[in-house]
């Protein structure tokens, strides 16, 4: 037999391993929470990483849990040629779902339901499974596979830190935390704060507070704010021309005194804003079109919606859009806005290119935000670059062409993933081109055939590079 003719019969019943181990680790919270002795990033994320390190020994792995930051399951003693990075921290619930509660884990259609099936739960049971192939079936190996088993990658990858302080990296590394074929390049991050302050002002109509985003790296799909001195009848006409222009909804409700509007629009990744709807700047294009009183919230406002208009998801306003042919263009995504009446705070997340620098972006935007009023800060991150022509990305794409007669290829991102800092890293799976796994949104799914397709390409490329 060929190893694909080995690891296909290998697999033939695994299917109901693979997703009792998902379920598993599916139906623990580990959204982050308050650190512990054990726990750096809360009680949930540790829960998940000892059910884990459970499962790799139950299959024969060697586990070891390092400090509660990250666990490792390795095949054998040797030299580590190869290591696999995953995380099951997971972000929290939402509202929305439908099939099935966020934590526990249903199977329907051959899809499984709940939050950490395709991000990132799923994919590491698929590669522990993978491992498991690999020593069940005898491969010799003269080198090492470890799989990294992290648990703040939705918060800051300070596990990731933690551990390559203190430990090497490995000649070649993929994660499981993104889809297929193989993204090599991901752009830079560039996210910012921009403040602004002022007495109280007494003269009406006046905004009082505005509310919008929950976290920076979300676009929002909601928003609202609380306007003095106008009625609800004042301020539905110039509802209904931005909502026209626009999309984004409004609604609004009369509490003790001030008119609440509430602002719906869509909600999206920041990576990606230009497939939501961003309530916040639609809610601030109608607070400019109201017959506001003359102050400086008025001037903040009107100078926020001048930088970053409502779908100006590239940066034209503030001066600082450019692309180039492998990443594609800088995006940004204006993602929390607070009003209070004595001043506001917001923040934008921007994915910038190959060809961003700190004098093409981000002094560009400082110097734009000083000019209308505001206190500026920001930091401008180094772009991911793995170059195709790589002998382990010719690895994967060989075998990814191998195993799902589908074209192999490198692609970009705006989103950061979990290599983005690994020297030589490549995100690889789990997740076939063309499938929603509503990543980060309610009824999070997972192709169960994606796992097992996943967990079969792995165990080869295993041993492809530990043999």
């Amino acid at each position: 037999m060929t190893r694909k003719e080995q690891i296909e019969a290998y697999f033939a019943d695994k299917e109901g391993l693979l997703v009792e181990a998902v379920s598993r680790l599916v139906s623990i919270d580990s959204v982050e929470g308050v650190p512990a002795p054990g726990a750096p990033f809360g009680p949930g994320p540790a829960a998940a990483l000892r059910e884990a390190l459970a499962v790799a020994r139950e299959w024969g792995l060697t586990a070891q849990d390092h400090e509660g930051y990250v666990g490792t399951a390795d095949l054998n003693g040797g030299e580590d040629a190869l290591h696999i990075l995953g995380h099951l921290d997971v972000v929290a619930p939402g509202d929305g779902w439908t099939v099935t509660q966020p934590y526990t884990p249903k199977l329907a259609d051959g899809l499984l339901y709940g939050r950490g099936t395709d991000d990132d739960k799923g994919p590491v049971a698929a590669s522990l499974l993978a491992m498991k192939a690999v020593k069940d079936l005898g491969v010799p190996l003269k080198k090492n596979c470890k799989l990294i088993m992290g648990t703040n990658e939705e918060s800051g990858s300070g596990d990731i830190a933690w551990y390559f302080a203190r430990h090497p990296f490995a000649p070649a590394t993929f994660s499981p935390d993104s889809g297929f074929p193989v993204i090599n390049t991901e752009k830079g991050g560039f996210r910012a704060a921009f403040t602004r302050e002022w007495p109280v002002q007494e003269q009406l109509p006046r905004v009082k507070w505005l509310h919008g985003g929950i976290r920076i790296n979300v676009l929002p799909g909601d928003a609202s704010a609380g306007v003095e001195g106008l009625s609800i009848y004042d301020i539905q006409p110039c509802a209904r021309d931005i909502t026209s222009r626009t999309g984004v909804k409004f609604t609004f409700a009369s509490e003790n005194g001030v008119t609440v509007i509430r602002a719906k629009g869509e909600g999206a990744h920041a990576a990606y804003p230009e497939g939501g709807n961003n309530a916040i700047t639609g809610l601030v294009a109608l607070l400019c079109a109201l017959p506001l009183a003359e102050g400086p919230c008025r001037e903040a406002l009107c100078g926020l919606n001048a930088l970053i208009p409502h779908g100006d998801y590239l940066g034209r306003a503030l001066g600082i859009a450019q692309k180039e042919p492998i990443a594609g263009p800088l995006t940004l995504a204006f993602s929390l806005l607070e009003i209070t009446e004595t001043g506001l705070e917001g923040r934008f997340d921007s994915r910038a290119p190959l060809c961003a620098t700190q004098e093409n972006c981000l002094m560009p935007a400082k110097a734009a935000f000083e000019e209308k009023g505001f206190a500026f800060r920001g930091e401008q991150g180094e772009p991911h670059h793995v170059p195709a022509d790589s002998p382990f990305i010719k690895t994967l794409l060989g075998r990814y062409e191998e195993y799902t007669g589908l074209k192999g290829e490198c692609l970009s991102t705006g989103g950061g993933t979990y290599v983005h800092d690994i020297p030589g890293g490549v995100a690889f799976g789990c997740t076939l081109p063309g499938f929603d796994t509503h990543l980060h949104g309610a009824d999070e799914r997972v192709r169960v055939s994606d796992l097992m397709l996943s967990a079969k390409l792995f165990a080869h490329i295993i041993a492809d590079m530990c043999e």
